[in-house]
Formats: C-alpha cells, structure tokens, sequence
C-alpha cells in the first residue's frame, strides 16, 4: 500500500470525498440555516466553503462544550492539537482527521495560511480564559473568531484567476459581514453565554441589567456593520453572490427581529427567524431579488 499522499491516486480520491462529505456532515448537524444558504453556492465554492466552516464548527465546539466547563486545562489541550493537526496538513495535503483534511485541501487550493488561522485559533482560545472583554480585547477576539472566517470565504470566492486581484477592494466588506454575523450571536445568545458559559462578550455590559438602550446601541453598531458589508456584496463573483446575499439577509431579518423585542426578553430567550420567512429570503436570493 503506497503512503506516497503527494499524488492523485483511486484511493486518495476516495479519502478526499469521504473528507468532504463529513465537513458537510457537521454542517447540516449544525446550522440548517447555513446548509440552505451553502446550495446556493456553485461548485466548487459549495463544498470549498462547507469545508472551512466544519473546521471553525469544530474549534468551537471543543471550546464551548458545556460539558467540560471545569475542564479548560484539557479544552486547551484539545484546541493544541487540533491546531497542530491543521497546520502539518496544510504543509503535507493529508490528516486523519477527516475535517481537518477537507479543510487542508481547500486551503492549499485557495490560498488560506497561517496568517488568518493563527489569530483564529487564538480568538477560541481566549473562550477558555477570558470571560469579560473590554474594547481591544473584543475587537481582537472578534477579527479572530469571524472578520478572517469572512476572509477565509472571500479567498475562495476568489479562487478563480480572473477575479482573485479584486480580494483587497473586498476584504473590508467580508470583515464586516463576519464582525455583524459574530456581535448578532452574541446579543441572540446573551443569556446561554454569560449562564452557561460565563461568558460576557460586550464590554461593560451588565447581562442582569439589560435594557433597551443597551440593545439599541448594540443594534446600531450592527447595522452599520450590515450596511457596508451590503454595498460590496454585487462585486462579489456570481459562483457566491447569491449564498451571501442569502446569508445577509438572514442576519439583517434577525437584526430587525432582534430590534423589536424588549430586551428582558433577549436576555431570557433565543430570538429565531421563523422557517418560512427564512425560507422566502433565501427564495428571494435564489431568483436574484435585488441582485
């Protein structure tokens, strides 16, 4: 049996589709509502970005797992090799890993490397030891935990030669829809996180004294964030302009919703676009509406 993994052979191509149907595995297990938007990727982008998402799923889930809450020390270690599994298949193109793997494959393809995955990794690490932010250490956190998820995408949006020169003119809109999609979770999730988790993401925000200044003040910081990502998603190429559109409209309908709900509320409950007004925004996407 060759171990040679530098050369395209039946059974390597076997093991990267296996790879690749697992990272979609964890999608769909995870988030429906981005398992939805991802069908409106073409391929490859589709799969490309199915497979950076299962790995940032998986970083999370190890270091927000309920479970272990009194066990950071062995998340940590967890975090440690998962981290060092991503790096050495980023060098050789193989892990037994299989989300690992998938995730290796499109990086080495698109050109994702250490300088968006080093501050991602440490960003989930700060949950295992940071549990109040004040402003540098949240914006740091949150270019860490989702601006460069946002860079990851645009990279494979981008993969195409014939568009890749425009990364840069679009980089500062993919940080901004990633910063939008990370501060509307942490004020949806604001009970589970500071219950659960001992966690409080807003600097100087009291989650027992909640108001609804506070959350409007949070709303606009949103918004703004919504609003810029908005104006670069037409010169986005049409292989993923339409999943983000999708993937825009879904966090701008949860801002919206998020916006006319009391704030004793947010703190006591989830706030969720229903199925069928999910379902209408990403039709709307799939026929081009306002493309």
């Amino acid at each position: 049996m060759s171990l040679d993994h530098t050369t395209s052979t039946p059974a390597r191509a076997i093991y990267d589709d296996v790879a690749r149907r697992s990272a979609a595995v964890v999608i769909r297990a995870y988030s429906t509502s981005f398992a939805w938007a991802c069908r409106l990727l073409a391929e490859p982008v589709r799969t490309h970005v199915r497979n950076v998402y299962a790995l940032v799923r998986i970083a999370d889930e190890v270091v927000d797992d309920p479970a272990a809450a009194t066990e950071a020390v062995h998340r940590g270690h967890l975090l440690t090799v998962l981290e060092e599994e991503t790096y050495q298949a980023l060098r050789t193109g193989y892990s037994t890993n299989l989300v690992v793997h998938a995730f290796a494959g499109t990086a080495r393809a698109c050109g994702i490397g250490p300088e968006l995955l080093t501050p991602f990794f440490a960003s989930m690490r700060a949950d295992l030891a940071v549990h109040e932010h004040d402003r540098a250490s949240l914006d740091t956190y949150v270019y860490g935990s989702a601006e460069v998820v946002g860079l990851m995408c645009l990279r494979v949006f981008l993969t195409d030669p014939a568009v890749r020169s425009g990364y840069d003119e679009l980089a500062p809109g993919a940080r901004r829809l990633g910063a939008a999609f990370q501060k509307v979770n942490f004020l949806r999730d604001l009970a589970e996180d500071h219950d659960d988790l001992g966690r409080t993401y807003f600097p100087g925000l009291d989650p027992e004294h909640f108001t609804d200044t506070h959350k409007d003040a949070l709303l606009d910081d949103i918004d703004a964030d919504l609003a810029a990502a908005a104006a670069v998603v037409p010169l986005l190429p049409p292989s993923s302009r339409r999943a983000v559109r999708a993937a825009h409209g879904l966090f701008a309908e949860l801002s919206r919703r998020l916006r006319t709900t009391p704030a004793r509320r947010i703190r006591a409950e989830r706030v969720r676009v229903p199925g069928p007004v999910k379902a209408r925004i990403l039709l709307g996407s799939l026929l081009g509406v306002g493309a």
